[in-house]
């Protein structure tokens, strides 16, 4: 897989590229409709399969105070497109400049000139250029004109719910990761680097856990999760604890993991999380035998669901 972040980097146009644009946060089930659209068309036409995203976000530069928390940071969104079997990535940055680009330039100068498309797959809802000016119905004229062919991939529901970015985010802050899953095709992740934190976990409640500062924006709801924890490749079962310990007094907000089974200093390491299911609230217990006892039957609960 090629990863292309720059125009200026297009130095000749690929072989009978077909090609799917959009932000693709969280890389969910619908995403993965276009790209193999996309694919099944590149093997047929005998060409690449090729997608341009953007970085950052555009609403981030856009519309900052309406900027979403994103589901998959950039790098973790590049690895699921190229785990999808795309040949070739343009992730172009989002600028002042780029957004001023008008849809029908972004056509001629991008899409024709410098890429050399043969064929579009697009979702039902999407829009390019300055001030969102493209539309599928402008592409499929500029299409027409200019020798392309433009296939829509529909929406696509689950269990009554549509498969979007939107759905997405929203189930995630309800803790609803078992629906969440269904929407993404795989388990809802965070990535963070393991900080200090007050000792409390294993020197009062005899569970060491790992202090998280997340690298990621979307965090689910608080309360106490089953997880799957990734140190170096190598995976452990664990549990999670999102939100203030009230229990000690109502603190900072942190993302605290305690590792099944392991043992060793992950101080200014970087481990990722997948979220399995969530088994209770965050809740203040009178006293801290209360809290230990919770955090025993929590441990039972998670090795069943484990």
């Amino acid at each position: 897989m090629t990863v292309i972040s720059d125009t200026k980097q297009i130095i000749k146009p690929l072989k009978n590229p077909v090609l799917s644009i959009g932000n693709f946060d969280g890389v969910h089930k619908g995403h993965l409709a276009l790209f193999d659209k996309a694919r099944e068309r590149a093997k047929y036409i005998g060409g690449q399969s090729a997608i341009i995203t953007f970085h950052p976000h555009p609403m981030n530069f856009m519309k900052p105070e309406n900027k979403p928390a994103l589901i998959t940071p950039t790098q973790q969104k590049l690895r699921l497109i190229k785990g999808a079997g795309i040949d070739v990535i343009y992730c172009l940055a989002f600028t002042k400049q780029f957004a001023a680009i008008s849809a029908r330039d972004f056509v001629h100068d991008i899409l024709i000139d410098k890429i050399g498309v043969k064929e579009m797959v697009v979702g039902y809802d999407c829009t390019f250029g300055h001030r969102r000016e493209g539309n599928i119905s402008f592409l499929q004229d500029m299409g027409n004109r200019l020798g392309f062919a433009v296939h829509v991939v529909e929406p696509i529901s689950i269990d009554g719910t549509l498969v979007s970015s939107t759905s997405i985010r929203k189930l995630v802050r309800e803790g609803n990761l078992t629906k969440s899953k269904k929407l993404l095709g795989r388990d809802y992740q965070i990535c963070g680097i393991v900080v200090k934190g007050r000792n409390r976990g294993g020197r009062v409640l005899g569970f060491p856990t790992a202090n998280l500062e997340l690298i990621d924006e979307l965090t689910p709801k608080k309360g106490v999760y089953a997880v799957k924890v990734f140190i170096d490749g190598q995976s452990y079962n664990g549990l999670i604890n999102i939100g203030h310990n009230p229990t000690f007094g109502k603190g900072p907000f942190s993302v605290e993991t305690h590792i099944l089974d392991f043992s060793g200093d992950l101080l200014g390491r970087t481990i990722k999380i997948d979220f399995i299911e969530r088994l209770r609230a965050e809740k203040h217990f009178k006293t801290i035998e209360d809290l230990k006892t919770q955090i025993c039957q929590d441990v039972i609960q998670a090795k069943k669901i484990l």
